[in-house]
């Protein structure tokens, strides 16, 4: 199985790296993207992925630097990769209305679009694992106010098993989402300073033990903890890594 972070990013352009977008490549039933922040677009086009061949968008919660590139992919669905083949979007429950009213923000009129493919938006219940498109994904209920759930979500596909945090503060959840994945990503905002919302490196690496991940790789790092790279023992993402696992 292989992973690219296309944009490991915080919401702020932290370290000059693209909002949160993982790209995983299958050999069946299309490829995947975790989260598509704002600058998904850009990222896609950098890394040379091909939208066409992705058939699944998972998202983890609804907050600009996770989910607002989607405006930009539909629209470069229709317009300029000429997708036909259907494309399947999952968010947390008020995913379709959020999505709705960001598109039309950004783009008067674009979600009355004929589109040539089949597009289906769908709401992922808490706890519920749901099979769809070659994989199955099941959400646990993490601690970041975006106006709806944010979810960790855990995602098994072609037997393995990778796990992504969101964004969240530390929560018994996480051990569970987590639990002897083969790839664990999670955020770690800040070294050590403990904030509402947000995990820190140190608190995630105390917990780790617990969650028992094979590979763990951090993400959406501050400018504070870029600037302390010899103090992170973990993985740490960058945009444009490839890990196989």
């Amino acid at each position: 199985m292989r992973l690219q972070f296309l944009g490991s990013g915080d919401a702020f352009g932290s370290g000059g790296r693209f909002n949160t977008c993982f790209h995983l490549e299958r050999a069946a039933h299309g490829n995947l993207l975790v989260d598509c922040g704002a600058s998904s677009m850009v990222a896609i086009r950098k890394w040379e992925v091909e939208p066409n061949a992705i058939s699944t968008v998972l998202v983890s919660h609804l907050h600009g630097d996770h989910f607002a590139g989607l405006p930009f992919f539909l629209l470069d669905a229709q317009l300029v990769s000429r997708r036909t083949e259907p494309l399947l979007l999952a968010g947390p429950p008020g995913f379709r209305d959020r999505l709705m009213t960001v598109m039309e923000a950004m783009f008067a009129g674009s979600t009355q679009v004929q589109r040539k493919f089949e597009l289906e938006i769908r709401e992922l219940e808490l706890h519920e694992r749901v099979e769809t498109n070659g994989l199955a994904v099941t959400p646990y209920l993490m601690k970041h106010y975006s106006g709806a759930p944010s979810y960790a979500l855990r995602i098994e596909t072609e037997g393995k098993v990778l796990a992504y945090s969101g964004d969240t503060e530390w929560v018994e959840e996480l051990i569970p989402a987590g639990r002897d994945a083969d790839l664990f990503i999670c955020e770690a905002y800040f070294f050590d300073k403990v904030m509402k919302y947000h995990i820190d490196y140190t608190t995630l690496v105390n917990h780790l033990p617990r969650i028992g991940a094979k590979r763990t790789i951090v993400t959406h790092m501050s400018a504070e903890l870029l600037a302390r790279p010899s103090q992170i023992a973990l993985e740490a993402a960058h945009d444009g890594l490839v890990v196989d696992f």
